[in-house]
Parts: C-alpha cells; structure tokens; sequence
C-alpha cells in the first residue's frame, strides 16, 4: 500500500496514496513546517510514481533535484519517527522558466499570470505594482487581452495618455 509518513506524535500519521488528491491547503505562522510539509507530500507522491507541480517563486523547494547529504542527526532523527530504509535520494525536476533561458519554457500570457505575480517576477516596488493592478483593472473592463509585453507596454502607454480619466475611475 503507498503512504506517506506525514509525521508522528504519540502516533505515526499517514497519507494513503489512494486519498490523496488535488487539492489541498498547508496553511500556519513563519516557521511552523509548511514547506517542509509540502515536500514530504512532493517526494511522496513522486515516489509512487505521481507528477508534482509546486509553484516555488522564492525557490523553497529546488533542492529536492538533489540527493540530501545524510547526516548522523537525520539518520537519528528517521529512526525516532520509524522511517524504514531511509535513504537521501534526489526526486526527478523539470524547472519551468518564465523567461525560458536557465529552465523550461513557460508558455502563458500577460494576462494568466495576472499582476500579483507579475509585480513579483519583475522585482516591481508597491508603488509600481499597485500601476499594474490599475493596468490590469483597465484591460478587464474594457475587455483587453494582455497577452504579452507588448500588449502590456502599449496598455502601459494608453493609461499614462489617459491618467487623468483613469485615477477618476479608478482612484489611482
């Protein structure tokens, strides 16, 4: 039967694999386990054979391409939460690269990626991505597709031109 050992407390606590599904929600404070925890499910999953996708903007999770070096306090600390034949092994990566040069090309418009993540890509301060929820706001309400940069550049240029209007409308 495929599991994942989630953890243990008085008690081991497993995922069946026959449960588990595609939603899900890790959710607590800075510091409380939430990436860990999305990588046990990850190498779990992986394992019995299931394609993961994990969006990791900051990078969190990269290093599961990688074997863990398997020190004497991990070794402890797998024995204690009885993980059987634990051994460091890497879990088969594809990196998606949105600007498809160190990775996967990926594939998706201006507009599916919407400004949050947009704003995050692009390194964009407060100021810069409230403009692009402006931006966005603007082309969902007259119906615009942005479909790449340059929609985005020209949908730019349209909102300087008519910025007076549009702080009307959109308190900007």
């Amino acid at each position: 039967m495929h599991q994942i050992l989630i953890g243990k407390g008085e008690q081991p606590v497993h995922l069946l694999g026959q449960y588990g599904n595609r939603h899900g929600l890790i959710a607590g404070a800075t510091g409380t386990g939430k990436t860990i925890t999305m990588m046990v499910l990850a190498e779990g999953f992986s394992r019995m054979g299931v394609p993961v996708f994990i969006a990791d903007v900051k990078g969190d999770v990269a290093g599961l391409s990688q074997a863990g070096e398997p020190s004497e306090k991990l070794q402890t600390r797998a024995a204690e939460i009885g993980v059987q034949g634990y051994m460091a092994e890497a879990s088969p990566v594809v990196f998606w690269d949105l600007y498809g040069k160190l990775g996967h090309p990926v594939r998706t418009t201006i507009s599916e990626m919407g400004p949050s993540l947009l704003a995050r890509v692009l390194e964009l301060n407060d100021t810069q991505t409230g403009v692009l929820e402006v931006v966005f706001r603007v082309a969902d309400d007259q119906g615009l597709l942005l479909l790449d940069l340059e929609d985005l550049r020209a949908l730019l240029g349209l909102v300087a031109e008519t910025r007076k209007e549009i702080s009307k409308t959109y308190g900007w």
